[in-house]
């Protein structure tokens, strides 16, 4: 049978899963992500932006269908969102394309509710028969799916290659990987069908609504859509999966509102300055941004170009112009942000906007390495990734966090190894094996001051340094005893939302602020609550 690595695995389970998502886009390259400019009259004034060379309320309620309808809104934008010296900016300000942004947010909740009925049921039906035969849903998987796929050849990504190089826009050598990623993934939704179809042929599965809405009310949420072999599914569980994203895509509307409001506060600042001024706001934009830019010179055109010479396309000659716009419309944009800065110092300013509330999720820390209290008022869980440099800079963070608040505070520590780490799901592996022992802390502690060097080779020597019985600690390691524990963490955190590490929670709710200072207040807060039940 075909061995997967835990990453390869949790893929494959998540496309089981979800089989009815829409399939993933075509390869097309990589995604590139543009900064707002300082004002919209800048934005208008100033040259398109040139890509790299190479390369108190929370939600705003949008116009169009999606509002009403995707449960996600959370509060509607006041009247009145911000007041810029006396002048006041209202919620019909919000530019257009903003509203169709929020829109389009919103229908990805809408979507992602019709698919979670068909999630659940394919989850259940699958841990239903990895019961059945007295095994895991990781083994399941790899018999079932896994066993079953062939890997895509480079001549078969040379034909779909061919076929679709008008969508790709790329050369073949540089979307190869890509496409035949995308290809090993269309087999494995072609595989994961079949055997969902046939767990649900010889199963017992009523839908007794076509499709979730959300609920209004506890009755509304008490609602069963579905029940499978005997077991409900209620309106209420598709929500609580569903908190995560819908947190996910509240953030990303307040921080477009907030982008919007920070444009149009500048668009008054800059009008304010220009009547003082006796100038347009043309004339200003000209005077204070235009007559101060520093042409690029040659030695910094090509500091540039040997500094992303990897990232870069073409020789220094033939892409010079290209990199002398890109610097010279990066020095625009800083000198608009100071700009902006400065008008800022002397104004009257007050924002009606309020981030979103982080919702309390449900996190299992059963069998988990912990420190301090089981009985604490607060618990931390932190999912975390051995090889992940944030995570090392984290480590003293949480330390000291521990020693501070002692019995009232619990650190439950969670695996999450991400895609790009090579060597950090058999660390995560590692680690258990050597919790198994006792010894958690002190070799996750040596783990994160050796991140360089995690080879399977090195695990082991790490384990004679903590004291570890080799053989034992050996043994387990290469059986890959742990493998499934890791691919559970992975799992929980997939379904938490968890896209970067570390990520941690506090009684439930996502830290935002990683730094020392944001979470001792995500603690004193967590403490103030309980005191107050």
């Amino acid at each position: 049978m075909k061995k997967f690595p835990t990453l390869a695995l949790m893929s494959v389970f998540t496309v089981f899963a979800a089989i009815a998502q829409t399939p993933a886009p075509l390869p097309n390259g990589r995604a590139t992500q543009g900064k707002p400019a300082q004002s919209r009259q800048q934005q208008q004034q100033a040259p398109p932006q040139t890509p790299p060379p190479g390369a108190p309320a929370s939600v705003a309620q949008s116009a169009g269908a999606a509002f009403g309808e995707c449960g996600c809104e959370g509060e509607a934008l006041p009247e009145v969102i911000a007041v810029v010296n006396g002048v006041k900016i209202v919620k019909q300000d919000v530019d257009a394309q903003t509203k169709k942004q929020i829109d389009e947010l919103h229908r990805s909740v809408i979507e992602a509710r019709r698919q979670e009925l068909d999630l659940q049921i394919n989850s259940r039906l699958l841990e239903a028969e990895a019961k059945k035969r007295g095994t895991t849903t990781t083994k399941l998987l790899e018999a079932e799916i896994v066993a079953k796929l062939s890997e895509p050849t480079e001549a078969e990504a040379q034909t779909f290659y061919d076929a679709n190089k008008s969508n790709i826009n790329r050369p073949f050598a540089e979307v190869k990987a890509n496409v035949i990623a995308y290809l090993r993934d269309q087999r494995q939704r072609e595989e994961a069908k079949k055997f969902a179809d046939k767990l649900r042929a010889t199963s017992v599965v009523k839908i007794l609504a076509p499709a979730a809405s959300p609920p209004g009310n506890d009755a509304e949420r008490a609602r069963v859509l579905a029940v499978v072999n005997g077991e409900q599914l209620t309106s209420g569980q598709i929500e609580e999966s569903l908190k995560p994203l819908i947190y996910s895509v509240q953030e990303r509307v307040y921080q477009l509102c907030k982008n919007e409001v920070e444009l149009r506060i500048n668009d008054v600042l800059l009008e304010q300055e220009a009547q003082k001024r006796k100038l347009t706001t043309k004339a200003l934009f000209e005077a204070e941004i235009d007559a101060k830019l520093k042409p690029v010179t040659e030695a910094e055109a090509r500091t540039f170009y040997d500094q992303n010479k990897e990232r870069i396309n073409g020789e220094f000659a033939l892409i010079k112009d290209q990199i002398n716009q890109y610097l010279q419309d990066t020095q625009r944009r800083e000198m608009q942000a100071a700009f902006a800065g400065l008008l800022r110092k002397g104004a009257a300013l007050q924002i009606n906007l309020r981030a979103p509330e982080p919702p309390v999720l449900q996190i299992t820390v059963d069998d988990q390495p912990f420190k301090g209290s089981a009985a604490a008022p607060v618990t931390i869980v932190e999912f975390t990734d051995f090889q992940c440099p944030s995570c090392a800079l984290a480590q003293p963070i949480i330390e000291k966090l521990a020693a501070e608040y002692g019995d009232r505070v619990r650190l439950v520590v969670r695996d999450f190894p991400l895609a790009q780490h090579e060597f950090a799901p058999k660390a995560a592996e590692a680690a258990e094996a050597a919790r198994a022992q006792g010894k958690y802390w002190e070799y996750a502690a040596l783990l994160f001051t050796n991140q360089k060097d995690l080879s399977l080779v090195k695990l082991k020597e790490y384990a004679t340094q903590v004291g570890l019985d080799r053989r034992k600690f050996d043994a387990m390691l290469d059986s890959g005893q742990f493998a499934e524990k890791v691919q559970r963490d992975m799992l929980e955190g997939v379904r938490l939302g968890v896209n970067s590490t570390p990520t941690f929670y506090v009684n439930g709710r996502i830290a935002s602020d990683r730094s020392y200072e944001g979470l001792k207040t995500a603690i004193e807060k967590a403490l103030g609550e309980k005191s107050k039940k």
